[in-house]
């Protein structure tokens, strides 16, 4: 188990270049089981996670050819369904819940796929049942292993059909997406995740050949075709870790410019750290952040406390509440923050608690902030990240503290964040990893 050994207390200074997108890249990187002909995937983050499915993927039979650190081809002509079935798959494929994706595009090019149950964080419960009950309105036939945690699905033919998904799940729409891309007829996918990931899947699959309309909203109209071809495709910066590195600013009351941060794809991200007090400037696809002795949290009109909630998208997302929580902190006044998505996100407050935050954590899905205004610093703790989100949340945390702060686990950060301490280091942050 790795270590973060942080000298907080420390302002920063300089550029940070956001990452390629975890969670475009775990969906495009499945997205290439579609087809035999090669696919160039330029940008991918090299992060844990990310290069875990890259070798899950050459495991079933994907070629795959390193460019460099961040761009890959692949080309899946040759697929070992048999080893989905197999004790290394299993081990494998339980340390990521992103692995549950390959099933959409094998099913739409080979008609069956079995696969164990997939990994992930633990942050609550995170049921699949939105993936396969959009397979099983498109014609396939569903069995749960119980005893063997396994799943299968099979359909001779996929028919396109109208669907209502029961929860507008991001996996779960890339997955149904995916199949209904070679689906007979048309399919309409209702109540459809559109957050940046999807889009980006989408517009990927229109370069193969999918004929698919009504990207960026929440309803996908899918016309099935009999084959996908090869593409290039690039993959956007990633918000959650521009989110990430405002926060970060704030925090330790630093000077920072983000570069190149696809700034339209943000949403509302940018206007709910505005809420927070901080000062943020749009220049060109950068934003500047400066420094701020005091930043302070707005009311509502009526003066009451402001609430920062999570939801679908275009709403604010849910990796980014538990940056949002640290924030306010340190701000001017109180906040509200209440995490609908998942029940045990907010667990990660007691380490805040033991660093001197005043936070009442009112069930698993509220809490209550009481910003101290700079006025008294959080001071270094010893402590264990939960989960990839709380575990950069308690990185910020530790590197605007007095005194010393030592994370462990920080394998969970690594599986989000490409070199995190590497690139804050670079702009004065004191992060010592030690293995």
């Amino acid at each position: 188990m790795g270590t973060f050994k942080i000298q907080g207390g420390k302002s920063l200074q300089g550029e940070l270049n956001p990452q390629g997108a975890k969670n475009e890249a775990l969906q495009i990187l499945c997205a290439v089981l579609l087809t035999s002909e090669k696919i160039t995937v330029t940008n991918l983050p090299a992060i844990r996670d990310v290069l875990f499915l890259i070798d899950l993927l050459g495991k079933i039979g994907v070629v795959v050819e390193k460019l460099n650190d961040h761009d890959y081809s692949f080309k899946a002509t040759s697929i070992d369904l048999d080893y989905l079935k197999s004790e290394d798959f299993r081990k494998h494929g339980a340390r990521l819940r992103g692995s549950i994706m390959v099933i959409g595009p094998l099913l739409a090019r080979f008609g069956k796929v079995v696969i164990s149950s997939p990994g992930g964080d633990k942050i609550g419960r995170r049921r699949l049942d939105t993936h396969f009950i959009g397979f099983e309105k498109l014609g396939a036939k569903f069995e749960f292993d119980n005893i063997n945690r396994f799943y299968s699905v099979e359909a001779k033919t996929l028919t396109g059909t109208y669907m209502l998904l029961d929860e507008a799940s991001v996996t779960g729409t890339a997955n149904i997406v995916m199949a209904a891309s070679m689906a007979k007829g048309t399919t309409t996918i209702y109540n459809a995740a559109c957050e940046p990931y999807i889009q980006q899947l989408c517009k990927m699959l229109t370069a193969m050949g999918a004929r698919i309309t009504g990207i960026g909203s929440n309803k996908l109209e899918i016309q099935g075709v009999d084959s996908l071809g090869g593409c290039e495709h690039n993959i956007l910066p990633d918000m959650i870790e521009v989110g990430s590195f405002i926060g970060l600013a704030a925090m330790t009351n630093s000077e920072i410019t983000i570069k190149n941060v696809a700034y339209d794809e943000l949403g509302i991200i940018p206007e709910t750290f505005k809420k927070l007090g901080i000062q943020l400037e749009r220049k060109g696809d950068d934003i500047y952040i400066p420094r701020q002795d005091s930043y302070e949290i707005e009311n509502y009109i009526d003066g009451s406390i402001l609430t920062l909630a999570d939801a679908i998208w275009p709403g604010f997302t849910p990796d980014l509440l538990s940056v949002a929580l640290v924030v306010a902190t340190q701000a001017k006044g109180s906040v509200l923050i209440h995490q609908k998505m998942f029940e045990s996100r907010l667990f990660f407050v007691d380490k805040l608690i033991d660093m001197g935050a005043q936070i009442i954590l009112c069930d698993p899905h509220r809490a209550t902030v009481i910003g101290l205004n700079r006025v008294q610093p959080l001071r270094g703790i010893e402590m264990t990240s939960p989960d990839i989100r709380a575990g950069v949340s308690l990185l910020i945390a530790a590197l605007s503290a007095e005194g010393t702060s030592t994370i462990h686990n920080i394998e969970q950060i690594d599986r989000g964040y490409e070199s995190i301490d590497v690139r804050l280091n670079a702009i004065g942050a004191q992060i010592e990893r030690i293995q």
